[in-house]
């Protein structure tokens, strides 16, 4: 008896990160709408959880024949960027230190938690927008897209940014904890 393979574009976890990318998305187009804590507590809530849901995505094999075009434009990039930078100020730049295999060596690099989630969130939302137009062979391929992407770039963007924004967050508590005491 032969078993019905699943369309992954349909998967129950592929529609899943669909809505958790959506969620960010609209959680990041309106940060300027909220505050500071509730930008940066519902980003700790939901990074985790667009990367446990990228892990979960199934495995895709395309020729990249419709691979989509980026919706998200210059104008829409910078207005989360800025929108969160506007929030973060002298914490949005911080200090990433690399470790480079060839070279045995630690090296340090300056990294903006606003870039970093304006660059997550232009994958996401280029993915959620070709789901949004329900062109089979174009969500397949945005799949195939959003996956390579993760493994060769935003999801460690994605860690980075996290890692930033739980310093933030509760070094700010401690702070604001000593001011008041």
């Amino acid at each position: 008896m032969a078993t019905k393979t699943e369309n992954p574009i349909y998967a129950h976890d592929t529609l899943e990160f669909v809505t958790v990318a959506a969620e960010f998305c609209a959680h990041m187009e309106k940060c300027e709408q909220r505050s500071a804590e509730d930008m940066i507590n519902t980003l700790l809530k939901l990074l985790p959880l667009i990367y446990m849901k990228a892990q979960l995505l199934p495995d895709v094999d395309t020729e990249g024949a419709f691979v989509p075009e980026g919706q998200v434009t210059e104008e829409d990039y910078n207005y989360v960027r800025f929108g969160v930078y506007n929030h973060l100020k002298k914490h949005d730049e911080y200090e990433l230190l690399v470790w480079d295999e060839d070279m045995q060596t630690e090296e340090s690099r300056w990294c903006s938690v606003s870039e970093g989630l304006a660059d997550i969130y232009q994958a996401l939302r280029n993915f959620v927008a070709v789901y949004q137009q329900r062109l089979e062979p174009c969500m397949l391929d945005a799949l195939w897209q959003l996956q390579d992407n993760f493994e060769l770039y935003w999801g460690q963007t994605l860690l980075d940014t996290l890692r930033q924004l739980h310093r933030i967050r509760y070094t700010l508590t401690v702070n604001d904890d000593e001011e008041n005491s």
